[in-house]
């Protein structure tokens, strides 16, 4: 699934962990699809209504723990980029070669993504025990501004098929 043979070239794509998945990130990306014609496969326990196009897909699974977090980080690959708020997804996904972001913009990397994860296990022990952490912060038009600023530098960097 994660792109195919074309000359020996891999299409990249990008695969979207989508029940978390603000309405602005989910704009650009559909409309970074149309515009780039790269393959967006959007991902949720939930129906997703999204705008025919040859470039945007939307599977849907069965409702259960990590379900859609299983599907990406089986079929995500080299050259692929995953939109996920999901810590753990992301270190799937990075060790299978492909790259990850999460909707503000901030990149997954190998340098890190062992912090991240300490962290957030870390902020999982604190809630367990009854600390009140807060949410995250609510979602601003800088946060959108960066994913597509991290976005775009994905689509300047990513492997391509001739088109």
């Amino acid at each position: 699934m994660s792109g195919g043979a074309e000359a020996g070239t891999v299409r990249s794509q990008v695969w979207v962990d989508a029940d978390a998945c603000p309405g602005p990130v989910r704009e650009i990306l559909v409309r970074a699809a149309g515009r780039t014609k790269v393959p967006v496969t959007f991902v949720a326990n939930q129906w997703i209504r999204l705008p025919t196009s040859p470039w945007l897909r939307a599977l849907q699974v069965q409702g259960g723990f990590d379900v859609a977090d299983d599907l990406i980080a089986t079929h995500a690959g080299p050259g692929d980029l995953v939109v996920t708020q999901d810590i753990p997804l992301a270190a799937r996904v990075l060790e299978r070669g492909a790259e990850a972001v999460n909707p503000r913009g901030e990149r997954y990397t190998r340098d890190n993504i062992a912090q991240r994860l300490s962290m957030r296990n870390f902020m999982e022990e604190l809630r367990g025990a009854g600390v009140q952490t807060g949410g995250p912060s609510s979602f601003h038009a800088r946060d959108r501004q960066a994913f597509a600023g991290a976005l775009d530098a994905w689509l300047a960097r990513r492997p391509r098929a001739h088109d």
